[in-house]
């Protein structure tokens, strides 16, 4: 989808499933002048602590977390977190959840 000046910008909704009070929307824009990307948003209903934040090849929750296919990694570059040189596009390292979630 095209955002403003030509980049583009995506949207995720996050649910954790009927068993689960995680819930959320992140936003993502692409600058089209130099290819990063923003990725904005909340998400609540999380035990207090840290937690991984990935993106992964598929949406598809159907069967939780193991329908959702490994991480983004077109470039096959190895696991990482942001901090490292060499990492896939699909690590972006933790996110950390205060005492209400």
């Amino acid at each position: 989808m095209a955002g403003k000046a030509g980049g583009l910008k995506g949207v995720a909704l996050i649910g954790g499933g009927a068993n689960s009070t995680v819930a959320g929307a992140l936003h993502f824009f692409q600058d089209p002048s130099t290819g990063y990307t923003e990725v904005r948003g909340r998400v609540t209903g999380l035990s207090p602590g840290m937690h991984g934040f990935h993106i992964h090849v598929f949406g598809d929750t159907t069967n939780g977390c193991n329908s959702t296919g490994p991480h983004f990694n077109p470039q096959n570059k190895p696991h990482g977190a942001p901090i490292d040189d060499e990492r896939h596009v699909g690590d972006l390292g933790n996110i950390v959840a205060n005492k209400d979630g």
